[in-house]
């Protein structure tokens, strides 16, 4: 059963030059206790998804149509109170900025507090720093953001995210702004601890190889709507949407010795409305009349996804 989940979701932003669609008709499903990686270019509308979850949206976006729950509960229908106890206790959220998440005016020993909730003494508020492997726990405690690494800015808002034991985290490129050395030793801890509590992990990341390894499913994102979803050994193996496919060439990592990369020719597409086909056509190579003129649907099984080409699978007797 979902835990979070976007239903047929349309966000749109106003702009100087009229609303610009950043989710077309989104679906997505993260089951407790998954680790979904949500994967695509920059402007596909992952950050949209995740943003939305949580009723975040900045102030210049609305959600045209659709829904979005978690636990079973339609966040859009939330009064302030409800809202405000959600994002507290059942959500919690790792952003790409530590630094910039962080309140630059109070120690990171009070900022813990807070977030704890009563009076924690010296002693739990050094746990959760232990718990996600802080070397000196007590001077981290007494330090402001600044006088903090990037890597460590970042275990102390995975501290932060998990302080009230949240049955959901969002990540958003949570190891973007991290030098490389450490980005895989701050995904795999956010992974470990999430899996040891069994909380939901929705992980936006432009890292491939990254979200290979950790990640449980994956959904690839593209022109605001989810054109495939799959269990992410199948999906990097066996990728059945042409954009996939063309996502994967184009990693680095995926060329063979004296290989080139493949770049995806052309760019997204700026949607102003709801897309007559598929929004992939104009850089799509197995292109047919359909998916100029009708709005590709979900071939659905264990691997979803949303291709007039996709291979239709049998149902079994």
């Amino acid at each position: 059963m979902a835990f979070l989940e976007a239903r047929d979701l349309v966000v749109e932003y106003a702009t100087r030059r009229g609303p610009v669609r950043a989710l077309d008709e989104a679906s997505l499903e993260v089951a407790a206790g998954e680790v979904v990686g949500v994967v695509g270019e920059s402007g596909s509308g992952k950050s949209t998804i995740g943003v939305a979850l949580a009723r975040l949206l900045p102030g210049n976006a609305r959600v045209s149509s659709g829904d979005v729950l978690v636990g079973g509960r339609s966040v859009l229908a939330m009064g302030d109170e409800e809202l405000r106890a959600l994002r507290r206790d059942t959500l919690g959220f790792v952003f790409q900025d530590p630094i910039g998440t962080l309140d630059p005016t109070a120690r990171i020993g009070r900022q813990l507090g807070w977030m704890i909730g009563g009076k924690p003494g010296d002693r739990e508020l050094v746990e959760h720093l232990e718990r996600v492997r802080l070397p000196d726990p007590e001077r981290t405690l007494r330090a402001f953001p600044h006088q903090l690494s990037g890597g460590m800015a970042q275990r102390v808002s995975i501290a932060l995210a998990l302080a009230r034991a949240p049955q959901a985290v969002i990540a958003d490129e949570p190891t973007a702004s991290l030098d490389a050395s450490v980005r895989s030793e701050i995904l795999e801890l956010l992974v470990s601890l999430t899996r040891e509590a069994g909380t939901a992990l929705m992980l936006m990341s432009h890292d491939l190889r990254a979200v290979r390894r950790f990640c449980t499913r994956v959904a690839v994102v593209y022109g605001g709507r989810v054109v495939e979803t799959a269990p992410a050994q199948e999906l990097f193996s066996s990728p059945q949407h042409p954009y996939t496919r063309a996502l994967l060439d184009a990693a680095p990592g995926a060329e063979a010795p004296g290989e080139t990369l493949r770049p995806i020719a052309g760019i997204p597409p700026v949607l102003h409305g709801a897309f007559r086909g598929c929004a992939f056509v104009g850089r799509c190579a197995c292109a047919v009349e359909a998916c100029s003129v009708e709005r590709p649907v979900v071939h659905s099984d264990d691997h979803d996804v949303l291709c007039h080409l996709a291979p239709v699978k049998e149902k079994a007797a």
